[in-house]
This record gives structure tokens, sequence and C-alpha cells, in this order.
């Protein structure tokens, strides 16, 4: 990673974007050549009138005219040219726009899924989109501006200092004192980090927002607004302090800046009142004077310009800072000479896992040894917090094992390549994740060049095609914002659909039936069979009924398989999973009704009635 920051870094992001960029700043420097060519005209028009003061008529018209065409061509010239850099800079900022968003998503992409874990979404939604858009906005708006603004100031600095150097100093020494103020304020470290803390304080609003609309229903249900949320109105304080803060920290030098620059005239005019008194008859130096006059409050544009967009660098460096930090984590590392299992037997040597990085972090997995067999169903089971998930996320590598080994067919899955290992496992969560998007996408995102032949068989043997063509565009129609939303138990399907076409040799399965209702479980349990076929199967098992059936069936407390077996085999041993097996039991059989009390009462009156 380069140690550049600022600009110089936004220049490297550009990469072969920088012609683009550079052509732009060529026609805003010739952008403001032009729009001086008025100012010089203005000159020499009152220099001409100035000199024919006591008889107007004898003023060269022909001359005025043809300098006022000039000054006109120049405009023209000066638009056209702004116009065809803005052009130039927006299509630089939109090709690394995309590039850029398609950088950060790719490496995202291939990151440990416990760096997206530790972060929330709201800081890498505000990543992706608000500090990438600043990015984006710098170059196509601010980058031409601030070359527009340099180069018309230095070439009126220039133009003012050949005219007349006192006239010039008297308009220069305010704008060193005012931009010396700002930057003293903006370069200092309580600016640093007091703006750092009021980009953290948005990036975690950011997150709190996510998670407040997402509990929307929970919050309307019972009544609440968001001061009942109180992370999101902490985090919403929080941010309007810092915002506060950096406001008032700015407020004084602000006004004194604005205040200098919009009143360089009358810096200038004592000045020149002091000079002409000492030659009254000096036409040259009035017509001089007059330029100045109408030049200084010219002048003062760019310079809020520039300090516009001062400020505003000051939010690009930390924008690039942030996508910095994200492209500068590491991604899962990919083997030298890959390979590739010939054999789809899944196997746990003594492996360790935790999920910290430090040697003192607790270990969520400890000593867990076993071989789910090519073609077999083994059943991961235990209570809430074993480890089971856990197990169950090692095999695609979305981390690392502290020690030990996954085997694949016999090979390290750290020595398989990501793309040939994500091929190799297929998942279907206990919380489906369908995207904004078409029901035929959905499906077909299991295998994207996969014929529609094949997606709708897919979704014919996950028992999803009946629903789907009842939808109002049948797979045509959009899942999610502006289309329809699906149940739990009809999201489920749409994923084992997604896995059947994906049809990988290894398949995960959370309790894929979790929302399925007593009418859809059947319909499940028949995708399921179809899914699992001649599959090596590893299912994360609540509901022990559908596991009975199992090749292997491993038991899991506190980090550890305790138990391992078959159903009956581990009944008959009484342990933990004989208990669990009970309780299950217990809990099918469970019905709302009245209490004994009530049941009592109820046939003691009937008795009584008799």
């Amino acid at each position: 990673m380069t140690n550049n920051t600022g600009v110089a870094r936004l220049l490297e992001i550009a990469g072969e974007k920088r012609g683009l960029m550079m052509l732009s700043g060529l026609l805003s420097s010739l952008s403001a050549v032009c729009m001086l060519v008025p100012y010089v005209s203005v000159y020499f028009i009152l220099k001409e009138l100035l000199e024919h003061a006591a008889s107007p008529a004898l003023a060269d018209g022909a001359k005025m005219i043809r300098f006022g065409v000039i000054a006109l061509i120049g405009l023209a010239a000066g638009l056209v040219t702004m116009y065809a850099g803005g052009m130039v800079s927006h299509i630089a900022a939109f090709r690394i726009l995309y590039g850029l968003r398609v950088k950060l998503s790719g490496h995202i992409g291939k990151l440990p899924l416990g760096w997206l874990n530790g972060k929330s979404t709201g800081a890498v939604k505000k990543t992706l989109e608000q500090n990438v858009e600043k990015v984006e906005t710098f170059i196509a708006h601010h980058l031409p501006d601030l070359v527009h603004a340099a180069v018309t100031t230095v070439l009126m600095i220039a133009v003012m200092f050949t005219l007349n150097v006192w006239l010039a100093l008297a308009c220069f020494v305010p704008i060193v004192l005012a931009f010396a103020v700002q930057i003293a304020l903006i370069g200092g470290p309580k600016t640093k980090e007091n703006l750092k803390l009021c980009h953290d304080s948005l990036e975690q609003m950011n997150a709190s927002a996510v998670q407040y609309v997402r509990g929307m229903p929970a919050v309307k249900v019972f009544g609440q607004t968001v001061h009942s949320f109180r992370q999101f109105y902490r985090d919403m304080l929080r941010y309007r302090e810092y915002g506060v803060k950096l406001t008032d920290q700015f407020q004084h030098g602000s006004l004194i800046f604005k205040v200098i620059l919009g009143s360089l005239a009358a810096f200038v005019l004592p000045v020149g009142v002091f000079l002409l008194s000492r030659d009254p008859g000096n036409v040259a130096f009035a017509s001089v004077l007059l330029f100045f006059l109408v030049m200084a409050p010219g002048i003062s544009t760019p310079m809020f310009k520039i300090m516009f967009l001062a400020e505003t660098l000051r939010d690009i460096h930390e924008g690039v800072q942030r996508i910095d930090r994200i492209l500068a984590e590491g991604d899962v590392p990919e083997p030298e000479h890959p390979r590739r299992p010939t054999s789809f037997d899944v196997s746990f040597d003594r492996v360790f896992f935790s999920y910290g990085t430090e040697p003192a972090d607790t270990d969520v997995l400890a000593d867990i040894s076993f071989t789910a067999g090519q073609g077999e169903v083994t059943a991961l089971v235990g209570p809430s917090g074993a480890g089971k998930s856990t197990v169950a996320n090692l095999v695609p590598r979305f981390w690392n094992v502290n020690t030990g080994a996954i085997r694949i067919g016999g090979v390290d899955i750290r020595e398989i390549a990501t793309p040939d290992l994500m091929d190799t496992v297929a998942f279907v969560f206990q919380e489906s994740f369908l995207f904004y998007d078409t029901v035929y996408n959905n499906i077909a995102v299991g295998r994207p060049d996969a014929s529609p032949e094949e997606v709708y068989a897919a979704a014919k043997a996950a028992q999803c095609h009946a629903f789907i063509k009842l939808l109002p565009l049948g797979y045509d129609t959009l899942i999610g914002e502006e289309g329809v939303y699906l149940s739990g138990g009809e999201e489920q399907r749409i994923s084992v659909a997604r896995a059947i076409l994906k049809n990988a040799p290894i398949l995960v399965l959370d309790e894929a039936t979790a929302f399925a209702d007593p009418e859809n479980e059947y319909e499940m349990q028949l995708a399921l069979k179809a899914l699992m076929k001649n599959k090596t199967v590893i299912v994360i098992a609540h509901r022990l009924s559908t596991i009975q059936d199992a090749e292997q069936i491993l038991v899991m407390e506190s980090g550890k398989i305790v138990e391992r077996g078959r159903h009956e085999a581990l009944l008959s041993a009484n342990g933990l999973y004989g208990r669990m097996w009970r309780s299950y039991r217990h809990a099918t059989q469970w019905h709302m009704g009245k209490g004994e009390a009530d049941d009592e009462h109820e046939h003691a009156a009937q008795h009584h009635g008799e």
C-alpha cells in the first residue's frame, strides 16, 4: 500500500484515467485565461476614456468596440472550454467511481468473513457510497473548479503586479492573512481529531439507522418512537455534538476570511487615493486604480472557491483514508500451487478455532475431529452456542482455523483455490437472503450460465414452481422493493432451488425447514431430498425428527463433540442427545389449553349440574 495521502493518493487511485483528469485541468486552465480577457479589455476601454476625459468625442470608438468584441469572444471561449473541461472531468469521475466501487466490492468479497462480521453494515455502506461519492464529486466538479480558480488567481495577481506593485500588495497582503487564519484552523491537530470523530460518529449513526429501519416493525408494534431506540438516538446526538463542535471551531476564522476577501476594495482604495494625491494629473495611474477597484472584487470569487475546495479536500483526505483502510485489509491467502479434490468426503482433524486474533481469545471450537462421508448425511446437534454453525462455516473457509486442518477428499482446503472451493460447497441457510431482483435471477445466481430450462427444473425440484407461476409476472416478478415479498418458507425454497441449480458435491444445510409451516414442510422435505441426493451433506438440525436417518449424528456442547453415532445408539446411551430427544418429543406434544385447576373446576361444575 502506498504512503501517499489526500489528493496525491486520489490521483493514484485515478490510475489510467489520469490522462482525462489532465485534459480536464488543461481545458479549465484555458477557460481561466479566456475569462480574464474581458477584464483586460475593460482596462483598455477605461484607459481610452480617461485619456480623453476632457473631450470624450476624441475617444477612439472603433478601438473601444474592438475591445468590447474581444471581451465577448473571450467570455464565450471561456464558457465553451469550461463546459468541455467539465464534461471530460465527469467522464473521468464516473469511470473512476465505477472502477473504485468494483475494486472495493471485489476486495471485500475476498476478505475473511470475520472482517465483515466485525463491521457494521452502515459503516461499510458509508465507505462504499458516501466516501466514494465524495471522490466522484471532487473529480467531476471540484477539481476543474480548483484548477480554474488557481490559474485565475495566479494570472490576476501577475497582472496586478505588472500594472502597479503597491496596489497589488494592498490586494495581496490581506489575501495572505486571510488564508493564514484559515490554514491555521484547518491544519491544526484539534481540527483533525474533531473531523475524525465526526466521521466516526456518522458511520455509527448510519449503522444504527440500518438497525432501526430493520427493527421498525417491533418499534411500531410496541408503540415506541426513535427515543426508545436508545442506541440510534444516542448516535444522532453524538453526531450532532461533533458537528456543532466542528462548526464552532471554524466560525470565527471563516467569518474573518469572508470579511477580508469581501472588502479588498477597502484596502486598495486608501492606497490608491494616497498615491493619486501625490500626482493628481496622472491619468494613466487613475485608469490603473479604476481597474484595480473593478478587479479586486473579481479576485475574491476564486479565492472563496479555493478556500471552499480546501475544506472539501479535508473531507476527501479522511474519505480516502477510510477507503485505503479497507483496501489494506489482507484477503484470504490463495495457494501458490492449488489442488483439486477428486473425492468429496469432509474431514476435520483436531481443529481449534476462535473468532479473535489474540492468543488469549477463548476457543469456540476445541479439538474437533470427524469425517463426513461422501454421499452420507452428517448431522450437527446441540444446545445454542455449542459451535454447530461455526463448524459449518469453516468448511468453505469463511475463516482459517487456528490449528488443525479441514480436508476435502484428503486435500487441505487451504490448498484449494477459492473459486474451486466455492464451486464445491453449496449452502442453504436458516435465514435465506434474496436479492432485490427477479425470482429467475435469484435462482440463477446459483449458476449464472444455466439455461432457462435448468432454472425451471431446479425450481420444480425445490417445489416452488407452482407458487412462482401464481406471482404477478411469474419468474420475472421482482422481489423486495417495488416488488413482492415472499414468506419465509417460500424464500427458503427459492434458496433450495438455487442450491439444486448449483449442484455442488458438498451441501451444508442450516435447518432449512425452519420457516416451513406444517402444510409446506412435506414439500420442503421433498425439495431437500432432491437436493441431498448423492451428496456429502452436513446439516445443522434443530428439529431432531429430521435427522433420525442420518448416517452420523455429532452432538456438540461448549465447542466440543461430546457424543457421536446413529440415532438409536445415541438414545441407548442416554446422554445429552437422549435428554434433547425427550425434550423435543415433549415440546412437539405440547398444546395450548386449560390448566389442571381449570379442568378440575369445569369437571366439578359439570358433576354438580348432573
